[in-house]
């Protein structure tokens, strides 16, 4: 299968850092203009492989569930988790805010 030949200009590049914002020198042009092509070239042969009759997948095995079943047993009351905390309020922790008004 023929590789699909995919160049990128040095003036690309250039209008690609400008979109990101990004100042780069014309050395750095010149070296990243090449690097680009490859990495745009290696996209497109992948894109080539593949075909209509091959699904896409995320992993190369297929996945099982591990999770155990959720089942109900026995477990502490709201008071006895509060009995050891500092403070409560509610049945619930409470805890000093962090976030919102500042001192």
């Amino acid at each position: 299968m023929p590789q699909t030949k995919v160049e990128i200009t040095r003036d690309e590049v250039a209008h690609l850092a400008d979109l990101a914002r990004i100042d780069l020198s014309d050395a750095e042009l010149d070296h990243l203009a090449p690097q680009l092509s490859v990495i745009l070239e290696s996209v497109a042969s992948i894109n080539e492989v593949a075909s209509a009759d091959v699904p896409p997948t995320s992993h190369a095995l297929p996945l099982t569930n591990v999770f155990r079943d959720d089942v109900v047993a026995p477990c502490l009351s709201a008071e006895e988790a509060l009995a050891g905390a500092p403070e409560s309020e509610q049945q619930r922790f409470s805890v000093p805010r962090i976030l919102g008004e500042e001192a």
